[in-house]
Protein backbone atom coordinates (compact mmCIF):
# COMPACT_ATOMS: atom_id res chain seq x y z
CA UNK A 1 0.00 0.00 0.00
CA UNK A 2 1.19 3.50 -0.89
CA UNK A 3 -0.09 6.65 0.83
CA UNK A 4 0.43 9.88 -1.10
CA UNK A 5 -0.87 13.41 -1.34
CA UNK A 6 -3.65 13.86 -3.88
CA UNK A 7 -2.35 15.86 -6.85
CA UNK A 8 -4.37 18.53 -8.67
CA UNK A 9 -4.89 16.26 -11.68
CA UNK A 10 -6.18 13.37 -9.51
CA UNK A 11 -9.87 12.74 -9.09
CA UNK A 12 -11.15 13.46 -5.58
CA UNK A 13 -12.34 10.11 -4.11
CA UNK A 14 -15.76 11.54 -3.17
CA UNK A 15 -17.40 8.12 -2.77
CA UNK A 16 -14.83 7.20 -0.11
CA UNK A 17 -14.98 10.59 1.62
CA UNK A 18 -18.77 10.27 1.87
CA UNK A 19 -18.34 7.04 3.86
CA UNK A 20 -16.97 9.15 6.74
CA UNK A 21 -19.11 12.27 6.21
CA UNK A 22 -22.52 12.06 4.51
CA UNK A 23 -22.67 15.75 3.53
CA UNK A 24 -21.25 16.25 0.03
CA UNK A 25 -21.29 20.04 0.38
CA UNK A 26 -19.33 19.92 3.66
CA UNK A 27 -16.83 17.43 2.20
CA UNK A 28 -16.27 19.56 -0.92
CA UNK A 29 -15.69 22.63 1.26
CA UNK A 30 -13.02 21.10 3.48
CA UNK A 31 -11.29 19.19 0.68
CA UNK A 32 -10.70 22.48 -1.17
CA UNK A 33 -9.23 24.10 1.98
CA UNK A 34 -7.22 21.11 3.20
CA UNK A 35 -4.74 18.54 1.93
CA UNK A 36 -6.13 15.21 0.79
CA UNK A 37 -4.04 12.03 1.05
CA UNK A 38 -4.96 8.73 -0.59
CA UNK A 39 -3.97 5.13 0.05
CA UNK A 40 -3.55 3.00 -3.05
CA UNK A 41 -3.17 -0.71 -3.61
CA UNK A 42 -2.14 -1.52 -7.18
CA UNK A 43 -3.21 2.02 -8.26
CA UNK A 44 -6.71 1.54 -6.80
CA UNK A 45 -7.71 4.13 -4.17
CA UNK A 46 -8.71 2.21 -1.04
CA UNK A 47 -8.36 4.85 1.67
CA UNK A 48 -8.34 8.59 2.19
CA UNK A 49 -7.79 11.26 4.81
CA UNK A 50 -7.87 15.05 4.82
CA UNK A 51 -5.75 17.40 6.94
CA UNK A 52 -7.16 20.89 7.46
CA UNK A 53 -5.12 23.67 9.13
CA UNK A 54 -7.33 25.35 11.76
CA UNK A 55 -5.13 27.52 13.99
CA UNK A 56 -1.43 28.31 14.19
CA UNK A 57 0.45 25.03 14.76
CA UNK A 58 -2.84 23.06 14.78
CA UNK A 59 -4.26 20.81 12.08
CA UNK A 60 -7.49 18.82 12.08
CA UNK A 61 -7.87 15.35 10.63
CA UNK A 62 -11.33 15.96 9.17
CA UNK A 63 -11.98 12.73 7.31
CA UNK A 64 -10.61 9.20 7.47
CA UNK A 65 -12.25 6.59 5.25
CA UNK A 66 -11.44 3.09 4.06
CA UNK A 67 -13.22 1.27 1.22
CA UNK A 68 -15.71 -1.19 2.69
CA UNK A 69 -13.95 -4.25 1.23
CA UNK A 70 -10.72 -3.22 3.01
CA UNK A 71 -12.21 -2.35 6.41
CA UNK A 72 -11.20 -4.38 9.44
CA UNK A 73 -7.68 -4.99 8.14
CA UNK A 74 -5.82 -2.25 10.01
CA UNK A 75 -5.88 0.23 7.15
CA UNK A 76 -7.68 2.90 9.18
CA UNK A 77 -4.94 2.76 11.79
CA UNK A 78 -2.29 3.10 9.06
CA UNK A 79 -4.07 6.18 7.68
CA UNK A 80 -4.37 7.82 11.11
CA UNK A 81 -0.72 7.03 11.90
CA UNK A 82 0.34 8.50 8.56
CA UNK A 83 -1.72 11.66 9.22
CA UNK A 84 0.06 12.07 12.56
CA UNK A 85 3.45 11.60 10.86
CA UNK A 86 2.60 14.15 8.14
CA UNK A 87 1.33 16.68 10.70
CA UNK A 88 4.56 16.37 12.71
CA UNK A 89 6.71 16.67 9.58
CA UNK A 90 4.91 19.91 8.64
CA UNK A 91 5.69 21.42 12.03
CA UNK A 92 2.26 21.21 13.63
CA UNK A 93 2.20 20.87 17.42
CA UNK A 94 -1.38 19.59 17.75
CA UNK A 95 -3.57 17.35 15.64
CA UNK A 96 -7.29 17.26 16.36
CA UNK A 97 -10.10 15.02 15.19
CA UNK A 98 -13.83 14.93 15.73
CA UNK A 99 -16.24 12.04 15.41
CA UNK A 100 -19.82 11.26 16.23
CA UNK A 101 -20.97 9.94 19.59
CA UNK A 102 -22.34 6.91 17.70
CA UNK A 103 -19.06 6.13 15.90
CA UNK A 104 -17.92 3.54 18.41
CA UNK A 105 -15.18 1.83 16.38
CA UNK A 106 -13.75 5.20 15.30
CA UNK A 107 -13.64 6.42 18.91
CA UNK A 108 -11.74 3.27 19.86
CA UNK A 109 -9.34 3.59 16.91
CA UNK A 110 -8.47 7.23 17.61
CA UNK A 111 -7.79 6.51 21.28
CA UNK A 112 -5.61 3.52 20.35
CA UNK A 113 -3.62 5.90 18.12
CA UNK A 114 -2.98 8.23 21.08
CA UNK A 115 -5.81 10.76 20.81
CA UNK A 116 -7.47 11.94 24.03
CA UNK A 117 -11.01 13.27 24.39
CA UNK A 118 -10.90 17.03 25.00
CA UNK A 119 -14.47 18.25 24.41
CA UNK A 120 -17.99 17.49 23.29
CA UNK A 121 -19.80 19.73 20.81
CA UNK A 122 -23.37 19.00 21.85
CA UNK A 123 -25.97 18.63 19.06
CA UNK A 124 -23.34 19.31 16.36
CA UNK A 125 -24.86 16.81 13.92
CA UNK A 126 -28.41 17.99 14.64
CA UNK A 127 -27.44 21.61 13.87
CA UNK A 128 -25.19 21.04 10.83
CA UNK A 129 -26.68 18.09 8.95
CA UNK A 130 -30.08 18.06 7.27
CA UNK A 131 -30.72 14.34 7.66
CA UNK A 132 -30.54 12.35 10.87
CA UNK A 133 -27.56 9.99 11.14
CA UNK A 134 -27.75 6.63 12.92
CA UNK A 135 -24.84 4.26 13.58
CA UNK A 136 -24.75 1.18 15.76
CA UNK A 137 -28.43 1.78 16.61
CA UNK A 138 -27.54 5.17 18.15
CA UNK A 139 -28.50 8.60 16.82
CA UNK A 140 -25.42 10.64 15.99
CA UNK A 141 -26.02 13.93 17.80
CA UNK A 142 -22.79 15.09 19.42
CA UNK A 143 -19.28 15.65 18.05
CA UNK A 144 -16.64 14.07 20.28
CA UNK A 145 -13.44 16.13 19.95
CA UNK A 146 -10.06 14.46 20.46
CA UNK A 147 -6.46 15.65 20.09
CA UNK A 148 -2.78 14.81 20.38
CA UNK A 149 -0.07 17.32 21.29
CA UNK A 150 3.46 16.67 19.99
Amino acid sequence: MIIRKLEKQDIIPMELLLLADPSESIVKEYVTRGECYIAEIEKQVVGVYVLLPTRPKTVELVNVAVAEEHQGKGMGKLLVTDAIRVAKSKGYKTIEIGTGNSSLSQLALYQKCGFRIIAIDFDFFIKHYEEEIFENGIQCRDMIRLSIDF
